[in-house]
């Protein structure tokens, strides 16, 4: 399989979140450069390391591009916030949390998907 070529360059990635953790996004993100227009977080998938629970998608990806792993990948988050820096402000969402991006332009909560847990 060939390397992926991403839209931003390592020297491009700098700190904008004090977090360690992981989350999987779709290469409609890093590598094609859409912004982000659906996320979701669910409960954490803890392994050893640190995961969020976020997921980030472009939101027009279907299920044959979903169900193929070469598709996404695992990121810290800090990293995808580089990709789409407005998504910063809703990081501290609870999982069972979804947002996407509206007509508008901006985010707004998906209350037909997620069921957040207070």
């Amino acid at each position: 399989m060939p390397e992926k070529k991403y839209s931003l360059s390592p020297d491009q990635i700098v700190r904008l979140i004090d977090s360690q953790e992981g989350c999987i996004a779709t290469d409609r993100i890093t590598v094609d450069g859409c912004k982000i227009g659906f996320m979701y977080r669910e409960e954490p998938y803890q392994d050893g390391r640190p995961d969020s629970g976020w997921r980030f998608m472009a939101g027009d990806e279907d299920q044959d591009y979903m169900d193929n792993s070469d598709n996404h990948g695992v990121y810290q988050v800090n990293t995808i916030c580089n990709y789409d820096p407005e998504i910063i402000p809703l990081l501290d969402s609870p999982p069972g949390t979804a947002y996407i991006r509206g007509t508008d332009g901006e985010f707004e909560l998906d209350e037909e998907w997620g069921n957040p847990q207070d």
